[in-house]
C-alpha cells in the first residue's frame, strides 16, 4: 500500500480505496466478502492468541504495531505467520521482514465506534515503498478495517437471513404437507370426524365435518355447521355427553339422524391447536357402533328373556322384584313411629320414603346411609281399606299337560305364546309379565288395592280361557291365580312363594271340572 506522509493524497489512491470498498459491499456471499477483504489462507488462530497480540506493541490509533524487536515472543503461538523476504532495514522507519501491523475488525457499535465483537484481524504485509505507514496510510488502513467490518457484518447478516429463510421455507413446506395430510386424513377417513369450537359462547359448535359423518347422520355439511353435538345427542344421553371431558374424553351415546332416528356411536375427543399460540379446537372422532350395540342388546335380551315367549325370564323377574324391596321392613307401624319421633311423615300417600341420614346426629336409615328407596307396603289382611301395594299374581295354566300329551309340543308352544300375548295385552304399561318356567307366569302390578288385584286376576283368567288356535285346531286352557303382596323386609323368593301358595289354595278351591281344558 502506498504511504503518504504529507496531507496531499493522489486521486488514484482514493479511487483504489473506493473500488476495494465497493467490491467488499457487493460480494455475493460471506466467503466472497472475506476473500475480498484479504487473502484468506484457510488458517485460523485462537481468540486468546489474537487478544494477546492486540494487547501488546504500539497503538497507532485503532492499529497495533509490533516491531521485530518484540515480536519474536510470538513465533511459537498458533496464529499464522506472514513474512516478506527482503534486506535488513537501513533507516529508522524502514520495514523489517519480522515487523507486524494488525488492523482489528470489530462489529460497529451503537455510535459507530469500533467497540463491538471482534470479527477478525487484518495482518498487513510489507508496504510497497518498504517504509512504516505514515499518517495517511494509517488512517486509510483504519478506514479500510472499519468498512471491512461493516461489510463482513452485513454479509454475515445476509447469510443468517438466507439460512433462516431457507429454514422457514422448509418448515412452511413441511407445515403445508402436514396440513394437506391432515386434510386428506380428515376428509377421506372411513369414520366420522368433526372439528368444533372450544371455549367461549360457541363452545362445541361444529365448524367442519367430513363426508363420513354427514353420511352417517344424513345431514349435509352446510347443515352440520348449525349444530353442536349437544343439539344432536339423544335426550337420555345428554348427561353422558356432558360428563365426557373436553380432552381425551370418550363416550358411547346416540346421535340424531335427519330422518328422526338415532344411531349409536363411539365419540372420542382430542384437542388441536391452530398454531403454537393460536386458538384451540376440539377434534371429535365418531365411530358407528350401531351393529355392535344391537348385538349387545340382543345378547342382554336373550340373557334376561324367555326365548319362546319373549317375556322376562325367572332371573329378570327376581331382579325387578328385588329392586323394589329393601332389607328392612317398611311396615306402617314403623313408619308411624318415625312420624312421631322426627316430626314429619316418613312416607307420603304414594309410599315414597324420605331420606334418613345414617350419620351421627341424624335419623336412622332403613338400609344404611341415605335411603332413597320407595318403601313397598302391602294392603292389610285382604281388606279393601284403600291401601295400595305391589301385587304379585302367580298364574298356573290348567289342562296344559293334556294339550302337550294329545297334540304335541308344537301345539303346547303355540298355547304358551298366545297366553303370553293375552297376559301382556291385559295389563297396564309398566306392569311386568314374566314366564317363570313351564306353564307358570307371574305378573307384577304396582299401585293396586285388594279389589284391584282380584279384578285383574278375573280379567286375565277370562282372556286365557278363550279358545286358542294351535296346530290347526281350537284348544282351551284354564288358569289359576294366586295373589301375593310384596313389602320391604321380604326377599323376592319369599314373595313368589307366598303368591304360589295362594295360587294352589285357589286352584284347590275350584271344582276340578272348572280347571280342566278341552
Amino acid at each position: 500500500m502506498e504511504t503518504e506522509s504529507e496531507p496531499y493524497v493522489r486521486l488514484a489512491s482514493l479511487r483504489q480505496l473506493h473500488q476495494v470498498m465497493a467490491d467488499m459491499n457487493t460480494a455475493r456471499s460471506l466467503a466472497d466478502t472475506l476473500q475480498t477483504v484479504a487473502d484468506i489462507t484457510g488458517r485460523v488462530g485462537s481468540r486468546e492468541s489474537w487478544e494477546r497480540r492486540l494487547n501488546m506493541g504500539e497503538n497507532w490509533g485503532d492499529l497495533v504495531f509490533i516491531p521485530h524487536t518484540e515480536g519474536w515472543v510470538l513465533d511459537d503461538d498458533d496464529v499464522p505467520q506472514w513474512y516478506t523476504d527482503g534486506p535488513a532495514p537501513r533507516f529508522e522507519d524502514e520495514w523489517h521482514p519480522s515487523d507486524r501491523l494488525f488492523a482489528p475488525m470489530y462489529t460497529p457499535g451503537i455510535s459507530g465506534s469500533s467497540c463491538g465483537e471482534l470479527l477478525g484481524v487484518i495482518s498487513v504485509d510489507r508496504p510497497r515503498n518498504g517504509r512504516h505507514p505514515g499518517a495517511w496510510g494509517r488512517e486509510a488502513l483504519q478506514m479500510y478495517a472499519f468498512q471491512a467490518a461493516i461489510a463482513i457484518s452485513n454479509a454475515r447478516l445476509r447469510a443468517n437471513m438466507q439460512r433462516a429463510l431457507v429454514r422457514l421455507e422448509r418448515e412452511q413446506q413441511a407445515l403445508r404437507a402436514s396440513e394437506e395430510s391432515f386434510r386428506q386424513a380428515f376428509e377421506y377417513a372411513p369414520s366420522g370426524m368433526a372439528i368444533a369450537e372450544m371455549g367461549g359462547d360457541q363452545h362445541g359448535r361444529i365448524l367442519r365435518s367430513n363426508d363420513a359423518l354427514c353420511r352417517l347422520l344424513g345431514r349435509p355439511a352446510s347443515a352440520m355447521r348449525r349444530y353442536s353435538f349437544s343439539d344432536l345427542v339423544h335426550p337420555e344421553d345428554i348427561g353422558t355427553l356432558l360428563r365426557t371431558s373436553a380432552e381425551g374424553g370418550r363416550a358411547e351415546l346416540r346421535l340424531g339422524r335427519r330422518d328422526g332416528t338415532y344411531v349409536w356411536v363411539s365419540l372420542r375427543n382430542s384437542v388441536v391447536a391452530d398454531a403454537a399460540d393460536g386458538p384451540r379446537f376440539l377434534l371429535t372422532h365418531v365411530e358407528d357402533i350401531e351393529e355392535r350395540k344391537r348385538r349387545e342388546l340382543q345378547l342382554a335380551h336373550r340373557a334376561s328373556h324367555d326365548s319362546l315367549t319373549g317375556l322376562p325370564n325367572s332371573a329378570e323377574l327376581r331382579s325387578r322384584l328385588s329392586s323394589r324391596l329393601c332389607r328392612r321392613a317398611g311396615h306402617a307401624g314403623e313408619l308411624e313411629s318415625l312420624d312421631a319421633a322426627y316430626g314429619h311423615p316418613a312416607y307420603d300417600v304414594n309410599g315414597h320414603g324420605f331420606d334418613f341420614a345414617g350419620t351421627a346426629g341424624g335419623s336412622p336409615s332403613y338400609d344404611g346411609g341415605y335411603d332413597h328407596h320407595v318403601h313397598t307396603v302391602a294392603p292389610e289382611g285382604g281388606r279393601d281399606d284403600g291401601a295400595k301395594g305391589l301385587a304379585v299374581l302367580f298364574c298356573d295354566l290348567d289342562g296344559f299337560k293334556s294339550i302337550n300329551d294329545r297334540f304335541g309340543h308344537n301345539a303346547g308352544d303355540a298355547v304358551l305364546i298366545e297366553v303370553a300375548r293375552r297376559l301382556t295385552r291385559g295389563v297396564r304399561d309398566g306392569d311386568t309379565v314374566a314366564r317363570l318356567g313351564g306353564d307358570e307366569f307371574v305378573i307384577l302390578a304396582d299401585g293396586l288395592g285388594n279389589a284391584d288385584a282380584q279384578d285383574l286376576a278375573v280379567r286375565l283368567r277370562n282372556e286365557i280361557i278363550q279358545p286358542i288356535r294351535a296346530e290347526g285346531r281350537a284348544v282351551r286352557v284354564g288358569a289359576s291365580f294366586g295373589i301375593g303382596w310384596a313389602h320391604c323386609g321380604m326377599t323376592a323368593d319369599e314373595v313368589l312363594k307366598s303368591a304360589d301358595e295362594r295360587m294352589y289354595v285357589e286352584k284347590r278351591s275350584r271344582p276340578k271340572a272348572h280347571r280342566r281344558a278341552g
